[in-house]
């Protein structure tokens, strides 16, 4: 092939999207540790069919609806005929411009496409255990439609000039919200959703604490391990070029990970004795989310501050469950949810040239409220409204019966373990 890439940002952007799109496996290896042996298929299905169906969602119309009409100032920012710009259209004049440059602009839209991809299969762990394969999807293309699609507008959509935004989307432009990676479209939006379908689906088969153990702590850290990889392209690749703001992101990405993983361990050696292997993971997960939105804001001590905060806050905040009655399976909402919160209102309170405890007064962590609560609200109220939708017609949820035999036999016709797939009995038992 006679034309080659000679741009370091489209290389730069291409290994970061690798990065990212390896994330949603390494979310499925997390789930999967997590549930029980009988419902590993179904729960690591989830995560690779929302890799498949937003792949081809964000190709066809995802693309356009998120970033078409660029740099307008429209609150949505669609165009074109029903709210979709026909010259995006299965990202036409992209890969005109891919074909005529150095391909910066097709190369931004597959990193774009692999946030969709792993903020969808983030909410599948709200419902794990209980929840038909094919309504999950079904609820997934509409929720990528009406929620992530629009929401990623509001947040990345935009146009700087001079080092300011001149103009885009509106919770950036109009609000002045400061979201570097994604904590408000990717987790907050991920975490009200999970609440809300945990909502509309109800509480497992036996509800209560301790009913059922993770069945493979090796794929939960394998998992994390994944997604801590990939997390470093999620943050320092929202820069687009490698660059010293790109350095401070990766570095403020580790950071605040490891200072999750062991606020998290020493929290639970006080609470309960001893520091689990499964917390520890979880906390590095609570931190890398809380620094999305502000890794490239902070100063690496901040971000160590942060992490040692949501490493605890988070452990704590996973107990509500018990507390309040609704059953979010894999802590999606104590996660992702308390932990993007926080991440996006820290900005306000740490943030360089803004922080109200660095002498820069209230007003950005107003800004920040202000972006939180839009996204969370706007998530969770049309999250309930697609569950509740699903639930009332062709259902969302197995079962009983089929829930306490085990999802993945019922729903796949397959078993994570051959000891447990009657298929492989005369293997054993006709020598």
């Amino acid at each position: 092939m006679e034309t080659a890439v000679n741009s370091d940002s489209t290389m730069f952007l291409i290994i970061c999207s690798a990065l990212v799109l390896f994330m949603t496996p390494g979310l499925a290896f997390f789930y999967g540790g997590l549930v029980r042996a009988s419902s590993v298929v179904s729960m690591m299905m989830m995560s690779f069919g929302s890799l498949g169906l937003i792949g081809v969602m964000w190709v066809i119309f995802g693309y356009a609806m998120s970033f078409g009409n660029a740099g307008t100032g429209d609150f949505i920012g669609w165009d074109g005929v029903f709210g979709i710009d026909l010259n995006k259209m299965f990202l036409g004049d992209v890969t005109k411009l891919a074909l005529a440059g150095d391909g910066s602009a097709m190369a931004f839209a597959g990193f774009q496409g692999t946030f969709a991809i792993i903020t969808v299969a983030l909410i599948s762990g709200a419902i794990a255990d209980r929840a038909k394969f094919g309504s999950w999807m079904i609820y997934a293309a509409i929720w990528a439609a009406l929620v992530y699609f629009p929401v990623a507008s509001w947040i990345f959509n935009f146009t700087v000039k001079d080092g300011k935004v001149i103009d885009g989307g509106w919770l950036v432009h109009n609000v002045g919200v400061l979201d570097f990676a994604g904590g408000t479209v990717v987790e907050i939006a991920s975490g009200a959703s999970a609440l809300a379908l945990s909502l509309v689906v109800g509480k497992r088969f036996g509800f209560m604490k301790g009913m059922h153990a993770p069945h493979s702590i090796p794929l939960v850290l394998i998992g994390a391990g994944i997604l801590w990889f990939g997390w470093f392209g999620f943050n320092a690749g929202s820069e687009l070029i490698a660059d010293g703001t790109a350095a401070i992101a990766f570095l403020n990405t580790l950071v605040a990970g490891v200072g999750g993983l062991l606020a998290w361990a020493l929290y639970e050696r006080i609470a309960v004795g001893k520091a689990t292997a499964v917390g520890a993971a979880s906390g590095a997960v609570a931190g890398m989310v809380a620094i999305t939105p502000s890794c490239a804001y902070l100063d690496p001590i901040w971000a160590l501050v942060l992490g040692l905060v949501v490493g605890v806050v988070c452990g704590l905040a996973i107990e509500l469950k018990w507390v309040l009655g609704f059953d979010d399976s894999l802590d999606v909402v104590g996660i992702h949810l308390v932990a993007g919160l926080i991440g996006t209102l820290y900005i306000g309170l740490f943030g360089r040239g803004v922080g109200l405890f660095l002498g820069f007064g209230p007003e950005q962590l107003g800004k920040q409220a202000i972006g939180a609560l839009s996204v969370g609200v706007y998530a969770f109220v049309m999250s309930y409204a697609i569950g509740w939708a699903l639930q009332k017609t062709i259902g969302f949820r197995i079962a009983s019966t089929d829930e306490i035999a085990g999802v993945d036999n019922v729903v796949h016709g397959e078993s994570a373990y051959s000891e447990s797939d009657p298929r492989w009995s005369w293997g054993r038992n006709d020598r």
